[in-house]
């Protein structure tokens, strides 16, 4: 139910993010004639109104299509309602509009949150362990989903973010050594040795941590109170996930072990979605503003890229010649195919439950 629960809000933000791209253009009256979730051939598909909305078998994101990039469509090139025929702002918005779209989801959940849930009450000592992955350093000390881990070598890691940074920080700077943990374990207090995985020079243990809140919350005292909270939540979000991506950039190979494809995302969203509705909403916020930056990224078949190709054209005062932008197009289009199954290979065979089958 929570891996069905996980794929729900998977759908749900790839929706958003293809209906901002469809709206902006369809808003500003620029023809379109397909709106798709997935890639690959059509499971199912139903014509309106000259577009054709179609839902695919490879569920990795979607597509807005224009009649622009149809070889068989009857429209005249210079049809000044051609995506392609519209000024560079109008063209910018369409191509940017599903970023923003998940942004401003992600925004909106998160205040949502604040209004109807109320706000978090202060977070307790230590640090939550949410999940754990299995053979890696945290499972093999015996560290389990749910423990809060209180200190490290004898020195309390105090509470909130500044307790998940302050653990951190340990753990990466200690590759191989052996750390004194101290936790609490259901209604016990236990100490064990964790001793962290060198990755490239920094330590790694395999666990998924996050401040060791009550699961309680108060009532705003007014909506300012609601929009700072969420403001706060979204900013923060956003800028560790900027970080993460600009670390994977300037060292790849320290960080891209780390990366998740489709199958970890789920799986995480499976575990996060156990803690109720505040683990949903988390989930959904952070996996929208994950879309978002990730699209942002100037690369063939991400809007960065086609911002990119926009921004050139600019430059230059003519469009980029057709055959530069399909091979383009192109080599994304096989870069992504083959890095999301190599991402579902490496991520499915690190199930619990398959390595089960496999006798590991």
């Amino acid at each position: 139910m929570n891996v069905l629960l996980a794929l729900g809000v998977l759908g749900l933000l790839i929706l958003v993010h293809e209906s901002g791209h469809f709206l902006a253009a369809t808003s500003q009256g620029i023809r379109v004639n397909g709106f798709s979730i997935g890639f690959g051939p059509a499971i199912f598909k139903k014509e309106l109104k000259g577009v054709t909305y179609a839902l695919r078998a490879l569920p990795l994101g979607g597509f807005v299509s224009f009649p622009d990039d149809d070889e068989k469509s009857n429209i005249p090139s210079d049809d000044p309602d051609l995506l392609k025929n519209r000024p560079l702002a109008q063209r910018a918005l369409v191509i940017s509009a599903g970023v923003l779209a998940n942004l401003l989801l992600a925004w909106v959940v998160l205040v949502s949150q604040a209004a109807f849930f109320g706000l978090p009450d202060e977070p307790e000592q230590g640090v939550m362990v949410v999940a754990v992955q299995k053979n890696e350093a945290a499972d093999i000390a015996g560290i389990t989903a749910g423990d809060q881990i209180l200190k490290v070598n004898g020195i309390s890691l105090g509470k909130g973010a500044e307790a998940v940074q302050a653990l951190v920080e340990k753990i990466k700077t200690a590759p191989g050594i052996p750390l004194k943990i101290e936790k609490i374990q259901g209604e016990k207090e236990i100490s064990l040795t964790l001793i962290p995985n060198d990755n490239g020079g920094t330590g790694k243990v395999g666990a998924q941590l996050q401040a060791n809140i009550s699961g309680t919350f108060r009532s705003a005292n007014n909506f300012s109170e609601i929009i700072n909270h969420a403001d706060k939540q979204f900013f923060d979000l956003l800028t560790k996930t900027i970080q993460g991506y600009k670390g994977l950039i300037t060292d790849f190979g320290a960080t891209a072990k780390q990366v998740s494809g489709p199958v970890k995302i789920v799986e995480m969203g499976a575990q996060l979605t156990e803690q109720g509705s505040a683990g949903i909403i988390l989930f959904m916020a952070l996996i929208s503003i994950n879309l978002a930056v990730l699209n942002s990224l100037p690369m063939p078949l991400l809007d960065g890229g086609q911002m990119m190709l926009l921004f050139l054209e600019g430059i230059r005062g003519k469009p980029i010649p057709e055959k530069f932008q399909l091979i383009f197009m192109q080599s994304g289009f096989l870069l992504l195919l083959g890095l999301s199954l190599l991402l579902i290979i490496r991520d499915t065979s690190q199930l619990s439950m398959v390595q089960e089958l496999m006798g590991h």
